[in-house]
């Protein structure tokens, strides 16, 4: 039995510890906002959040999860955080086949409540694990930008906050 906070909610899994997360979270729960991108850990398409890091849930068994939070694509666009982000990606044409937005925004994420106010340099290396083939780098890059001035005072709280 395996205890852990998925989406703001307290969760048991009784399944294989050697289960990888991004199987589960996909197959048990329908979160299908995590993609399967390589399953080598390469591409960041199925990113989550655990305990306020970004992850590769293709590389965490789920005996790593016990006792701790993930969030999901799913669970964060519940947030005013997810708003901000989705409406810069959206203005700045950071979107096109969406395959690689959910962890991008996961990245951005994460980043943001690192530091606020990020410099280009500090976006593109926290974006660096995230593969996009379709949208290139500088429409994300500027996105995260826009956020974070049109955000200010969001990522100030370093908690995920629901609406």
């Amino acid at each position: 039995m395996i205890e852990f906070t998925l989406n703001g909610k307290k969760t048991v899994y009784n399944g294989p510890p050697t289960a990888r997360l991004l199987t589960v979270l996909r197959d048990e729960y329908g979160l299908t906002g995590v993609k399967c991108g390589c399953m080598e850990g390469e591409c960041g398409a199925c990113s989550v959040i655990m305990d306020g890091l970004l992850i590769n849930s293709c590389m965490a068994a789920m005996g790593r999860v016990a006792q701790t939070e993930i969030v999901t694509i799913e669970g964060y666009s519940e947030t005013k955080r997810f708003d901000v982000l989705q409406r810069a990606f959206a203005e700045t044409g950071a979107v096109q086949c969406g395959f690689c937005t959910p962890g991008m925004v996961l990245a951005a994420e994460c980043i943001l409540s690192e530091d606020p106010d990020p410099s280009e340099e500090e976006i593109r290396t926290g974006i660096s694990g995230n593969l996009c083939r379709c949208t290139g780098y500088n429409a994300i890059v500027n996105a995260v930008g826009v956020a974070a001035k049109e955000g200010r005072g969001l990522w100030q709280d370093k908690n995920i906050r629901r609406r």
